[in-house]
């Protein structure tokens, strides 16, 4: 069950012939991925884009009915972006780190009828025992997801269904017993929560967190283990998920004005989904934007309150299926021009300083090792002897030669 973690026991890129220390500064996925660093423009144009949708769309609602960007109706429009902010804080958190949790909207759900159920006894003793459960729920997803080494989709699919178990059991809808009024912080709620998705977004530009968090996304085949630290992130991140979703349940049935209905909660998971998407989260993991969540929260936020204000009927269903389909376009768009250029790969004729006491000059290049130790010429072979050739038969004088004289 050990986390193997594929070609870290070796140099990064071997074959580019640049040092590990140099393409660990400038790579993304040194030992995987892409050489150079993520661009992160794809998402200045997007949330621009996000930013003129969400102004139009607001002045048409302004436009239909004033009333409804006031006082109590603008408290209450508020809270519900903070509600549905919460669960796309968790599908993108999960997303983020390439471990989907496809559970988040039966949990919030099952929170919120927890919570209508419970809500006379206090926002603590009401709110507390939910956020645990989910903690726990979180937990036991994370460990099948990270032992087993499975997908984290169909693991939570299979989460949601046990959910939905818990949720049928109760076949009416429930009155919220609480007196909890969200409205009366909802200006505080709200900053909350921009806060967190502006400054999550922010702490993943930059380049030692944003690889840390998509570290569990495959990079060959997608069955390989990524190691223990990856398998670390991408638990906290289906736990806090949980969590984050269970809030955000909690949150949408204190400002409702009727009670809570069961149901799946399937459709409020493919609203979160969507949402996060159209935010400029990819789907394949690690790469997002800074504002792009809390743009994507608001401008559905008003679509959903602008709808009704011109006789449309938008489901949830279908308000998340079109967010889903616009962000899958989003996700393509993020890859092809947020994916490192091409040729990023430093030169290598350039000399690597020490950075303490060298001035520019570069070793010598050692020379190779393959034909060591060296061999000595190959001596030419002798030639053959003829011994009717030596020079006693022809050089030297005759001794009967010599007798006759």
């Amino acid at each position: 069950m050990g986390y193997e973690e594929a070609g870290r026991d070796r140099s990064a890129e071997p074959s580019s012939g640049v040092p590990a220390a140099v393409l660990e500064s400038v790579f993304d996925d040194p030992t995987h991925g892409e050489p150079g660093r993520d661009r992160v423009g794809v998402h200045v144009w997007w949330e621009f884009f996000l930013v003129a949708g969400l102004v139009a769309l607001g002045w048409l609602l302004w436009r239909e009915d004033s009333a409804a960007l006031r006082a109590d109706n603008l408290r209450t429009l508020l809270v519900d972006a903070v509600g549905l902010g919460l669960l796309a804080l968790a599908a993108g958190l999960s997303l983020r780190t390439a471990a989907p949790n496809l559970a988040v909207g039966p949990v919030a759900i099952a929170a919120a009828l927890h919570y209508a159920e419970q809500g006379d006894r206090g926002l603590t003793a009401s709110v507390g025992p939910a956020v645990a459960v989910a903690a726990l729920g979180g937990l036991a997803l994370a460990l099948v997801v990270v032992v087993l080494h499975v997908p984290a989709w169909a693991a939570s699919l299979a989460g949601a269904a046990g959910v939905v178990v818990f949720i049928e059991r109760r076949s009416t809808a429930v009155l919220v017993q609480g007196d909890y009024d969200p409205g009366r912080t909802a200006g505080y709620l709200f900053a909350g929560f921009a806060a967190v998705a502006v400054l999550g977004g922010l702490f993943g530009t930059i380049r030692p967190i944003r690889r840390l968090v998509g570290r569990y996304r495959p990079v060959t085949d997608p069955a390989r283990r990524r190691g223990v630290l990856a398998a670390v992130v991408a638990a906290v991140a289906l736990v806090g998920s949980t969590v984050l979703a269970a809030l955000g349940g909690v949150l949408i049935a204190a400002n409702g004005p009727g009670p809570v209905t069961p149901g799946t909660g399937l459709d409020w998971t493919v609203l979160a989904l969507g949402v996060a998407l159209l935010g400029g989260t990819s789907a394949f993991g690690r790469r997002g934007g800074v504002f792009g969540t809390l743009l994507a929260v608001s401008l559905v936020t008003v679509l959903r309150e602008y709808a009704p204000e011109r006789g449309w009927t938008l489901s949830t269903w279908a308000l998340g299926g079109a967010a889903v389909g616009v962000g899958l376009l989003v996700t393509r768009l993020v890859e092809t021009f947020g994916r490192p250029r091409t040729g990023a790969v430093p030169d290598r004729s350039e000399p690597v300083a020490d950075g303490t006491i060298s001035t520019g000059w570069a070793m010598p290049q050692s020379q190779s090792v393959d034909n060591w130790p060296p061999t000595l010429p190959t001596p030419a072979a002798p030639q053959p002897t003829d011994p009717w050739r030596e020079p006693r038969w022809e050089d030297s004088p005759r001794r009967w030669d010599a007798d006759e004289r």
